[in-house]
């Protein structure tokens, strides 16, 4: 058969043969795609998640009631006004003249009402140095932030009359403005410039601009795409700037991923001598298959946060869901035909002073990688053993893994003010600055028996210990409402407050509200939510897990009709994503080596990302696993030893591998020098996992364990030979039956 007539079957071969016969087409109806996805999307509109929809539990019930009644709960501020030191008190005349001075000046703005004294109200701690004054800004919650400056300002000009107390304001408002200020730019920032430097990482891989810009285009237009697609199914599922973010974060790696595959291997096969029409079929039918195999399985692994019950969750999974299909079609479909159409051009570009490694042959073995194969297939057992127990070590400190939501000085540590203000709001006030609420909904909230029931759980809620005060009543006649705010005992530390939570569930409310008729008062604010959201979470793990392993277990059976390759493939992602779990741990829980990451040890892992981890990296790990065991089958189908074959597979495919896990990492590191610690704990936790399963599981553990099984590789027991083939995108060397034979001569049967 010569060197034009190689035949290739399969779906991804069949894609890429009929994209590069019709270049114009297949281009043009991409483009068309993009377009339409993007044009439908702004026409529809982005639907966001409804904080109604947020979580399920007493956190979903209050809000459902809360936004039933068409009530739009304003942003509350606080002016914590302290004596420095020294004897002064709430009581002395000075410091009644600052906050008389800070009640005219606030209210002075027009941008406030509901403005109350902490003489009316009662909000002076307990040592009579701290007091509270308490306003709503104007307008919608939402948008707050944008207002709040004018009060902040006039607070700051009472401060400066009065140089013997501190006169801080702290609130909704003025986190949202603060955190917006610091690191809203920070993150917009950290997401521009991954593209750059995945540009960068690939012009160095390439050495010329055409080729490094193919996968960047890719990776932007699927995203793009994607973008529109999410807002039309939005009206269906709503959406939500996380998702938005993960979504660029997943779209980026699989669409440069992708096409770094295909293309690497088009240019090695015309390196090894065959032409422009047979090199990109091949490359259809090897890398294609392998970008098929790895992208569904991606999306099976994004397709398990559907599982978790939580909208924000359901979002992410299903915009990764899409921008990962979307980055493969266009891999195998639109990428074929634009190399067709390249040619020779790709090289276009070039950077002198990067010199392109030529292949021998059309391969040339990594050095590195070659030295390394050697150690590891003579002796697998302690190849084995050591990179086992070294994986093994690093993620025993995983088995004391805590995880909560992060509080406001835990998040963002001393680098902020407000976050110091915080802290002596809640030293003074304990619980005051995230209070419980109590959303009280009845048949006539001015009824007597309500109203004394109101007042029993306003007394009950301090002598039960789970609040120190003030609680505070706030009446909604028209909607037949009352807003109980209640100071949790505890305050910052969420397990003190989670218990004083539970006396306010378990105790108090049975005994008071729970007693009239047809009132309902479900409990919510910052505490509770964390606590819904934990609970849920928790009874979703266990589901997600479940569905995940066993779905990338069946696809891994099917794509490879081995059971040796399905259950090895899960036990070493496993690991991998055990190994990422350790150094979270050991990094932000126990603080070591926090200090080279620029975090702090916080003592918690943030209470999403152990499961969020473990979908995206389940998920983007196959992309490795699926290429390198995809070469290793298909040198051995060529008839090459088992060990002969490993090594083959995995140093051949060293370098695309390597280049495509430096890009993820270098992506997800960006995350890492964010300020806020959950942003910076999902940068290292990806980054990590991601050069852990690149380097020790497929680049040592892997090959050893390959070697190690020999010919059971290979082994499907007889009763699962009836299971769909989807073995067949081959080349005809890997399928010329009659060259393929086994360690022992034996006629290979893989």
């Amino acid at each position: 058969m010569g060197n034009g007539d190689i035949r290739v079957r399969g779906l991804a071969a069949r894609a890429g043969g009929w994209s590069a016969r019709h270049r114009w087409a297949a281009v043009g109806v991409w483009v068309l795609f993009v377009v339409l996805a993007m044009g439908l999307g702004s026409a529809a509109g982005r639907v966001d998640v409804k904080d109604s929809d947020q979580l399920k539990g007493e956190t979903h019930t209050a809000a459902r009631i809360i936004e039933d009644a068409g009530i739009d709960e304003p942003a509350s501020e606080n002016v914590l006004i302290q004596a420095k030191g020294g004897d002064l008190k709430a009581t002395d005349a000075e410091f009644r003249d600052a906050v008389d001075a800070v009640v005219r000046a606030v209210e002075g703005t027009g941008r406030v009402t509901e403005v109350s004294s902490p003489y009316d109200t009662k909000t002076i701690s307990k040592d009579g140095r701290s007091a509270l004054v308490q306003f709503d800004m104007r307008g919608e919650s939402d948008t707050a932030g944008e207002r709040v400056e004018p009060v902040l300002k006039a607070v700051e000009g009472v401060q400066q009359d009065h140089e013997a107390l501190r006169i801080e304001e702290i609130g909704g408002a003025s986190m949202m403005k603060t955190f917006d200020d610091a690191f809203g730019d920070d993150f917009k920032k950290a997401e521009y410039s991954a593209v750059p430097v995945a540009f960068g990482i690939l012009l160095i891989a390439f050495g010329a601009l055409v080729a490094a810009l193919l996968p960047v285009v890719l990776a932007i237009t699927a995203i793009m795409a994607t973008m529109g697609l999410m807002g039309v199914v939005s009206h269906v599922m709503p959406m939500s700037d996380t998702a938005n973010s993960v979504m660029l974060l997943v779209g980026l790696a699989v669409g440069v991923d992708y096409c770094l595959f295909y293309l690497r291997r088009e240019r090695e096969e015309r390196e090894a001598g065959r032409d422009a029409q047979t090199a990109l079929r091949i490359a259809a039918a090897t890398s294609g298959r392998a970008i098929v195999v790895s992208g569904v399985t991606v999306c099976v692994a994004m397709a398990g946060m559907l599982f978790t019950g939580l909208a924000e969750f359901e979002a992410m999974g299903l915009a990764s869901l899409m921008v990962v299909a979307v980055a493969m079609v266009g891999s195998v479909t639109v990428l074929p035909a634009l190399l067709s159409l390249l040619g020779e051009r790709v090289e276009k570009g070039r950077i002198p002073f990067l010199r392109r490694r030529r292949k021998s042959g059309g391969s040339q073995d990594s050095r590195f990688w070659t030295a390394v194969l050697r150690r590891v297939l003579a002796r697998p057992v302690i190849a084995v053993a050591v990179a086992t127990g070294a994986l093994l070590a690093i993620t025993a400190p995983a088995l004391g893994m805590k995880t909560q939501q992060l509080t406001l000085d835990q998040e963002f540590g001393d680098s902020l003010p407000i976050v110091q203000t915080y802290n002596r709001l809640n030293e003074a006030f304990p619980g005051g600055s995230e209070p419980a609420e109590v959303v009280v909904k009845a048949d006539d909230i001015n009824a007597p028996e309500v109203k004394s029931a109101l007042a029993d759980f306003r007394d009950r809620a301090i002598s039960s210990g789970a609040s120190r005060g003030p609680v505070e009543i706030k009446l909604h006649d028209a909607q037949n409402m009352a807003f109980v705010y209640v100071p949790l005992v505890g305050g910052s530390d969420l397990g003190k407050a989670g218990a004083s939570l539970d006396k306010l569930r378990d105790e108090v409310r049975p005994a008071t509200l729970g007693k009239v008729d047809g009132v309902e008062a479900p409990i919510t604010g910052q505490v509770a939510g964390s606590k819904d959201f934990n609970d849920q979470l928790a009874g979703a793990v266990v589901p997600v897990f479940a569905f995940v392993v066993v779905f990338a277990f069946a696809l891994m059976l099917l794509s490879f009709r081995s059971l040796t390759i399905a259950i090895t493939s899960i036990v070493l992602n496993l690991l991998s994503v055990g190994a990422a779990y350790g150094i979270l741990v050991a990094v932000f829980q126990h603080g070591w080596g926090a200090s080279l990451v620029g975090a702090e040890g916080v003592g918690a892992i943030i209470t999403w990302l152990p499961l969020f981890l473990f979908v995206i990296l389940f998920g983007l790990s196959m992309d490795y696993h699926v290429f390198v065991v995809s070469r290793i089958r298909e040198a051995r189908l060529r008839g090459l030893a088992t060990k002969d074959a490993i090594r083959h597979g995995v140093v051949t495919t060293a370098g695309v591998v390597t280049s495509a896990a430096v890009i993820m990492v270098a992506v997800f590191a960006i995350f890492g020098t964010l300020s806020m610690q959950s942003m910076k704990q999902m940068g290292v936790g990806l980054a990590a996992a991601v050069l852990i399963d690149a380097t020790i599981i497929r680049g040592v553990l892997l090959p050893a364990v390959m070697a190690l099984l020999g010919e059971r590789n290979w082994y499907l027991p007889k009763w699962l030979h009836r299971l769909p083939d989807l073995t067949h995108d081959e080349t005809p060397q890997a399928v010329a039956g009659a060259a393929a034979r086994d360690d022992e001569g034996e006629p290979l049967k893989v």
